[in-house]
């Protein structure tokens, strides 16, 4: 090479290295986080990002200090921006804010092309902010995260406060996360068949004296013949609709033998009654208005609900028709008796109705003097409620706490269980089994619900038909799974499959979870041993909604007499979650879920949504040494019989539900 070709490289590189140098050491500017933030970049599980106040529209308020520059969010929290690989730093306080009523705990980070910058730690409402000067040299991507810490996200409010980025060039916020691939309906579950099957749990509570409803639930080709043999004296069967009624005074365990006759065939199951202080032994399945119907809900509504469960889901063990928020009347009687509204011009006949198809009544109130839609609540009424709601034959009591917080005189843990004693003492006192839901707005209910009497019990705020809602509700389960038993159940909320819509939004909708996201989201909450409560528009239920709700191998994994607790473990590409069974096999479900739900590079968006993710357990997991037979429940097929460990594929945010089964 001649020495003049030499120079002339040596001068290109060093024009190349000045043009670089002058891009990157250009003149710095400071832009605040109020200004770049843009409301549809960003991913949150509860609210939007409110710039310059909280979450909840107070001024920014951190251990009794206000802030004037900010961003108000709430966990689990995202937000993304594009900073080109100009940026200097960014630095700014962290906090949780004062204006909340319960100490939600939550954690700030900074993650940076995928790698963790700067973490505050476990922080709650009291705490001092935290302060923050994070480098972000070379930086294309940078997402502010907020993380709930183990009970929930419920009351984590947090708030950016005076964060300011530093950079020789543009901050762009982008899209946290794309629309998803729009993916065909497919059904899974097999048709069930002509002959009859019985679909009762194993086990069934009832309490001594008081009225006893319970319906052989099968499926098969009408007309159908019922036989009940082994039942306690005071209970009687009607041999033409299945519906075993009457009282029995007598306690114990009583091996009953359920049977189902038509044209095609005979099928036979034994399950126990325990008659003694417990109900609920496997978890309420049913149907509540919320979720379609919010406060519009009316008797019409309610009666074609029950009309559509006993002919398309009762047979499957759907029972419970709840009435939510929305049916009480502005006044109570002189006496003080509480009335249903206009729109339900007789309650008592309706719940007489909906016993008439062989179906459970449920209501709504709160211990507060009004309810979350400020309808009257139950609040120095508690003992005449429970004497109406007796009356009208209710079977089921949703008792949300958020009327409560006017009249309660602090945040302590007795303080927000006494109003849910009261009224447990006060459904004692009436000659009904009435289940009982602790419900909405009590923080750590887990934790203290079970010794105020609840039969279950809302573990989280309201769910919507969001992927990032429905995994930050159900992932987290795992903090209060330990109180999960036979009678006693965490509560994630209700199931957003089917058409829902009012309680949201104006007019009813097609759930905007994939297809893939809704085998994930029954599966989890079966695994979850939780309440399976659907609140679709049950006038028009389509074939792959009914394909959910009627799988019975999937059922029987919630309704599992066991009801043990589950457990999660994490792998690359998502969850499993297992737990086990009362005749030794275990309930597994491989669960794709996006560890920050962000997508950081969108060229990507399509292709990461058509893909299929590996996953792989190893059965000593399990606690099993020798080899297994696994059986696909969504299909209702067997797989084979597997040794050490077992792989499968599941698509994005899908689900692969399988029972795994020692073999002897």
């Amino acid at each position: 090479m001649k020495f003049g070709t030499k120079v002339i490289i040596a001068l290109a590189l060093l024009a190349n290295l000045w043009f670089v140098s002058s891009c990157n050491n250009g003149p710095k500017r400071e832009l605040w986080l109020d200004e770049v933030y843009k409301d549809s970049c960003f991913v949150q599980d509860w609210g939007i990002p409110q710039i310059n106040q909280s979450v909840v529209w107070t001024p920014l308020t951190v251990n009794g200090v206000v802030y004037e520059r900010g961003i108000g969010a709430h966990s689990i929290s995202r937000m993304l921006y594009d900073l080109g690989g100009k940026a200097v730093s960014v630095s700014g306080l962290v906090g949780d804010d004062d204006n909340n009523l319960y100490a939600g705990k939550l954690q700030f980070k900074i993650i940076g092309d995928k790698k963790e910058l700067w973490k505050s730690g476990v922080m709650q409402k009291g705490d001092p902010v935290k302060e923050f000067n994070v480098n972000l040299s070379g930086i294309d991507k940078v997402l502010l995260l907020v993380e709930e810490c183990g009970d929930g996200i419920m009351y984590d409010h947090a708030d950016w406060l005076n964060v300011k980025f530093v950079t020789r060039g543009d901050i762009t916020p982008i899209p946290a996360w794309p629309k998803p691939v729009a993916k065909e309906k497919y059904i899974l579950t097999p048709e069930a068949p002509e002959t009859p099957r019985i679909n009762n749990p194993l086990v069934y509570g009832a309490r001594p004296g008081n009225p006893f409803l319970m319906t052989i639930m099968v499926s098969g080709n009408r007309p159908m013949t019922f036989e009940a043999s082994g039942l306690p004296a005071g209970l009687k069967l009607d041999t033409s609709t299945g519906f075993i009624t009457g009282k029995t005074e007598l306690r114990g365990d009583f091996k009953v033998l359920l049977k189902a006759m038509n044209e095609k065939g005979v099928a036979e199951k034994e399950i126990t009654l325990k008659i003694g202080d417990r109900i609920a032994l496997t978890p309420p399945m049913g149907w509540n208005s919320w979720n379609c119907w919010g406060l519009s809900v009316d008797d019409e509504k309610v009666r074609e609900a029950a009309r559509m469960m006993n002919e398309k889901l009762h047979a499957y063990g759907w029972t419970y028709v709840n009435i939510d928020d929305g049916w009480e009347a502005a006044e109570r009687t002189k006496q003080g008796e509480l009335l249903s509204n206009e729109k339900f011009p007789d309650f008592k006949g309706l719940a007489d109705y909906i016993h008439s198809l062989g179906l459970k009544f449920g209501i709504y109130s709160s211990p507060g003097p009004t309810t979350c839609g400020d309808y009257l609540g139950s609040y120095q009424h508690e003992e005449i409620d429970a004497r109406t709601w007796g009356r009208w034959g209710v079977d089921y009591l949703k008792y949300d706490h958020c009327g409560y917080h006017a009249v309660q005189k602090d945040s302590e843990e007795k303080t927000i269980r006494e109003p849910y004693i009261v009224m447990r003492d006060a459904l004692d006192k009436v000659d009904r089994d009435i289940v009982y839901c602790v419900g909405y707005g009590a923080p750590n209910v887990w934790n203290w619900a079970r010794e105020a009497g609840g039969e279950l019990w809302r573990t989280t705020r309201d769910i919507t038909d969001e992927w990032n809602v429905v995994t930050a509700i159900g992932c987290f389960q795992d903090v209060c799974a330990q109180a999960t038993a036979p009678g006693n159940y965490n509560d994630p909320d209700m199931l957003v499959v089917g058409k829902l819509g009012k309680a949201w939004r104006e007019k009813v909708h097609e759930s905007a979870l994939t297809p893939d996201e809704q085998y994930s989201h029954i599966s989890l909450w079966c695994i979850l041993s939780a309440p399976l409560l659907i609140g679709c528009d049950m006038s028009d239920i389509d074939d792959f909604t009914l394909s959910l709700l009627t799988n019975n191998e999937v059922i029987a994994v919630n309704q599992d007499p066991l009801a043990a607790p589950a457990t999660k473990l994490l792998t690359d590409n998502g969850q499993i979650w297992y737990k086990k069974l009362y005749d030794g096999s275990y309930a597994v479900g491989f669960f794709q879920i996006d560890p920050y739900f962000i997508l950081w590079d969108q060229d990507e968006a399509e292709t990461i949504q058509m893909k299929t993710y590996d996953f792989e357990l190893a059965l000593k997991q399990l606690g099993i040494t020798g080899k297994v037979s696994v059986r696909d429940l969504w299909r209702q097929k067997d797989l084979g019989e597997y040794n050490g460990e077992f792989r499968t594929q599941v698509p994005y945010h899908g689900v692969s539900f399988v029972k795994i089964t020692p073999v002897e």
